[in-house]
């Protein structure tokens, strides 16, 4: 019984073998190749990310936190720049968002978690550095009209 159980074993093995190597690497899990061919844009990292469709007044109050769950501040409004970027404008606090000063965020920086906003490519020493945002030029975006954002996961 046991060597029936050994020529089994040994038969799978010998059959999978082929099979494996035939895999391509993003097949076994493997990741994306890091080449001169891939764009790390933000833009091309959002497309990447799935953006779905949401009203921006949907997105007014809602917390933005960072890779650790902190609280990095709350949306105040949704800006567009005379470039046509959108960007969020963010309470940005030390003290769990309490207390903030308005810093501007990218739309492509962030994704949509739930009822919370995920910083992916912007931590919180960027936050810190950014500077105070001011109106100036950008023109606010209406809670009623409908922009991308992209998705998160854990």
């Amino acid at each position: 019984m046991d060597r029936r159980r050994a020529v089994i074993f040994l038969l799978s093995v010998w059959l999978m073998v082929p099979l494996a190597s035939t895999l391509s690497a993003e097949q076994q899990g493997a990741a994306p190749p890091q080449g001169a061919d891939r764009d790390d844009s933000p833009e091309a990292k959002m497309a990447r990310r799935f953006p779905q469709k949401v009203r921006v007044g949907d997105l007014i109050g809602l917390p933005v936190l960072d890779d650790g769950d902190v609280t990095l501040g709350r949306v105040q409004k949704v800006v567009r720049s005379p470039e046509g970027k959108i960007r969020l404008i963010v309470s940005y606090s030390k003290w769990f968002g309490w207390f903030g000063r308005p810093v501007a965020v990218p739309i492509e920086v962030v994704a949509i978690l739930g009822r919370q906003i995920n910083s992916l490519d912007m931590g919180p020493k960027d936050y810190e550095a950014a500077p105070i945002w001011s109106q100036e030029q950008d023109q606010t975006i209406p809670d009623d009209e409908i922009i991308r954002i992209a998705l998160g996961r854990r």
